[in-house]
């Protein structure tokens, strides 16, 4: 197995998700996760955040106009 997909494998399916997205669309916001997932704006940021820290999304833009995108 490839070293990515081992990383990815062992997210959680949430992050998993959210990375689907950004390769899939090229960016993703929070909200369009909302929409997609059904999960919750807090249980999401955190899901973000901690893909941040990991170097596996960068973000762009601030405030509500702030997306995500792969590094």
């Amino acid at each position: 197995m490839e070293r990515e997909q081992w990383l990815v494998a062992a997210l959680p399916e949430l992050a998993v998700q959210i990375l689907d997205q950004a390769r899939q669309h090229g960016r993703v916001t929070i909200g369009e996760m909302i929409r997609v997932t059904g999960a919750s704006r807090n249980t999401l940021k955190e899901h973000f955040r901690r893909l941040l820290e990991q170097g596996h999304l960068v973000r762009r833009g601030r405030g509500k106009g702030t997306w995500y995108t792969l590094p």
